[in-house]
């Protein structure tokens, strides 16, 4: 794993766990910096007991970071995922292709892959939904500037 991009986005993403982490987030891996490295890096962490108030729901997360969040049904899952001002990628996994594509069309995100299945190539555009990024770019999308595009991948 990677450093993250700067000193200013690890002491952001710090901020927005302990925040989390004092308004009731639990900690199952993770949640600090490695000792011994020089660098901007963070370990990978994985957090429960999510609540929307919380800064690594409402607030985008640029890190290795996981917030788990149970839901009752499709229908709660989609509600949650779309409660957020951001919207620049989503993954579904599920052995229900019909689903899948279903859940995919109704998420409010620039893209949305599914089962691990990864949409970043060259030709596949690129930006988010609502406040996550300013149009799109790659690809013969990346000149439509005005349209609002998803690409919705799926491994067979």
């Amino acid at each position: 794993m990677g450093s993250l991009v700067s000193k200013k986005q690890l002491d952001a993403l710090i901020a927005q766990v302990d925040t989390s982490v004092k308004a009731g987030a639990k900690i199952l891996i993770g949640g600090k910096q490695p000792e011994g490295l020089e660098g901007a890096y963070y370990l990978p962490t994985i957090l429960t007991d999510i609540t929307p108030d919380m800064p690594v729901w409402k607030d985008e997360v640029f890190g290795p970071v996981l917030p788990v969040v149970t839901f009752t049904d499709e229908a709660q899952a989609i509600r949650m995922a779309n409660h957020t001002a951001y919207g620049l990628g989503s993954q579904v996994y599920t052995k229900d292709a019909e689903r899948a594509l279903r859940v995919a069309s109704e998420l409010k995100a620039g893209g949305v892959d599914i089962n691990g299945t990864s949409h970043f190539k060259p030709f596949n555009p690129f930006g988010g939904y609502k406040d996550s990024g300013i149009g799109r770019e790659h690809g013969t999308y990346g000149f439509h500037e005005l349209c609002q595009i998803k690409l919705v991948s799926q491994t067979k």
